[in-house]
Formats: C-alpha cells, sequence, structure tokens
C-alpha cells in the first residue's frame, strides 16, 4: 500500500521562550514490510539535517531555536509503500539482543494486578506466539480505549487500575505483562491509516512487538486487537514511550504551553 503522512506538531508559549530544544524521531526506516519513497523533517520550515542514531537505531534529529520565540512547529512528511508480513518484522536493524528487552522500566513496572493479569492470560499457553496473542486480548479486554483517561505520564499500572487508556497504556500494560513472564517486548511508535477516516488524527498511533523464536519481532496492536497490517507504519522503538516518543524536548523562559498534532495519512501522494 502507498500511504501519503504528513504529521505536524506545534508547540505555543504563554510568553515567549529564550531557547528550546527538541530531539525527534520521526523517521521511518525501510525493512522487509515498508519502503521509504521519500521523507523529510523541517522545523519552522527550514529542513532539518539528521544526526545520526540513537542507541536503538532510531534515526533521529535535533532542533534548536535561540532568541526570544513563541511557538515552534516540526513537520514530517513522506511517503511509504507497506506490505502486510503478518506482524512479522524481518531485515530490521537490530542494535541489541532480545535479552534486553526484557528489562522492566519506570513505565513497564510491574504491580500485583499487573501480574495477576499476566498469569492468567498466559496459563495454557502452547508457546510464545500464542502467549503473546493471549496477552493482546486479555490487556485489550481489561482496558476500554479512551482518550480522555490518561496521560502520556501514566504507566502500565496506572493505567491498568483506571481500566481505560489509549493506544500507548495498551503498549505499555501488554510489555510488562509480556517482561513478566520472561518474553521479551518492546515499544513501537508510528502511524495507522484507517479507511473512511475523515480529517487529520490527533497523534500517532503505537504498538508493541514480542521476540517469538523462529520467527523474531512479531508486532502486536493491542488497541485494534490484532497484528500490524500495511495499515502500520513503523517508526520507532524501545523498551517503552521515552525512547520511542516522536518529540521530545525541554525549553527556558516560557510558562505553559499549547501542544498542537495533526497527523493526516491518505492512500497515495498527497496533493
Amino acid at each position: 500500500m502507498h500511504l501519503s503522512i504528513s504529521h505536524e506538531t506545534t508547540y505555543r508559549y504563554e510568553h515567549p521562550a529564550s531557547y528550546s530544544i527538541q530531539v525527534l524521531r520521526l523517521t521511518p526506516r525501510g525493512y522487509a514490510g515498508q519502503s521509504i519513497l521519500r521523507w523529510e523533517v523541517t522545523g519552522n520550515g527550514r529542513l532539518l539535517t539528521p544526526n545520526g542514531e540513537d542507541g536503538f537505531g532510531n534515526p533521529i534529529h535535533t532542533m534548536t531555536t535561540q532568541g526570544d520565540h513563541q511557538s515552534v512547529t516540526i513537520r514530517a512528511s513522506g511517503d511509504v509503500i507497506t506490505t502486510n508480513t503478518d506482524g512479522v518484522v524481518g531485515d530490521a536493524m537490530e542494535r541489541f539482543p532480545p535479552l534486553l528487552y526484557k528489562r522492566f522500566t519506570d513505565y513497564t513496572a510491574v504491580d500485583d494486578r499487573l501480574a495477576a493479569l499476566a498469569d492468567k492470560a498466559g496459563a495454557g499457553a502452547k508457546d510464545e506466539l500464542d502467549l503473546a496473542h493471549r496477552l493482546m486480548t486479555a490487556v485489550r479486554d481489561a482496558v476500554e480505549y479512551d482518550t480522555t483517561t490518561t496521560e502520556s505520564s501514566h504507566t502500565a499500572t496506572e493505567a491498568l487500575a483506571l481500566g481505560a487508556g489509549v493506544c500507548q497504556d495498551h503498549a505499555h500494560i501488554f510489555i510488562a505483562c509480556a517482561r513478566h513472564l520472561s518474553l521479551p517486548a518492546r515499544y513501537v511508535s508510528g502511524y495507522l491509516w484507517s479507511e473512511g477516516a475523515v480529517g487529520p488524527h490527533e497523534a500517532g498511533h503505537a504498538w508493541a512487538e514480542a521476540y517469538v523464536p523462529d520467527l523474531g519481532w512479531v508486532g502486536f496492536d493491542v488497541a485494534n486487537r490484532l497484528c500490524p497490517t500495511e495499515d502500520h507504519v513503523r517508526v520507532a522503538v524501545g523498551l517503552d514511550y521515552l525512547n520511542a516518543a516522536p518529540v521530545r524536548g525541554l525549553r527556558y523562559g516560557a510558562a505553559d504551553e499549547i501542544l498542537d498534532v495533526q497527523v493526516h495519512i491518505q492512500q497515495g501522494y498527497s496533493q
């Protein structure tokens, strides 16, 4: 499938900032499931040059703005060809062995409630692939999709206790449960095209990947109860959201900020 993507992020500050810096993980890589035809990242209308890669192999850009300013606009856009691999990630760059992805983080720490969910879902699993599918179903059954309940700072334990959240929360809970059961799992940020969607999305998308013997890394889009298809564009990976967030940064001299994100995805070339 040919997908054309435009992702614009704008920060507006209540009072001028004297300095701001953003680290951007907005550039997808090619692998067996996707080919990049064109991609560029701009900051305030200026083309940004890639700064290399982070420890996980994600391409990164760094944008700095000096002098008083009341807004920053970052835009990533391009065209990607995707194919359905039933969620199996082939030929992707791997910096670390799967063992690293058993490591717990603040976002994926496990409490008694999470451990109980994982243990119940994993009981009777035939193999690692069956286990991952069982976890996907169990997590989605336990956590409703609701954009008003959680924020990006919520952890897996907090989201599960609330019983509602967004794709980030579903991914974190799946990852925490998988690691509790000694199944390597990691966080993925990217995009999802939805047929019939009207207007821009308010954010990108997120899902998880689990390491399955004989298959390698396999994606699990818990929010949608499926393995990623040609509708998904995979951008960045990490232990959790912090390692794969599209935009992270800081500022000096400004007070409150307003964040506006618009993601447009369509089939074929954009006009």
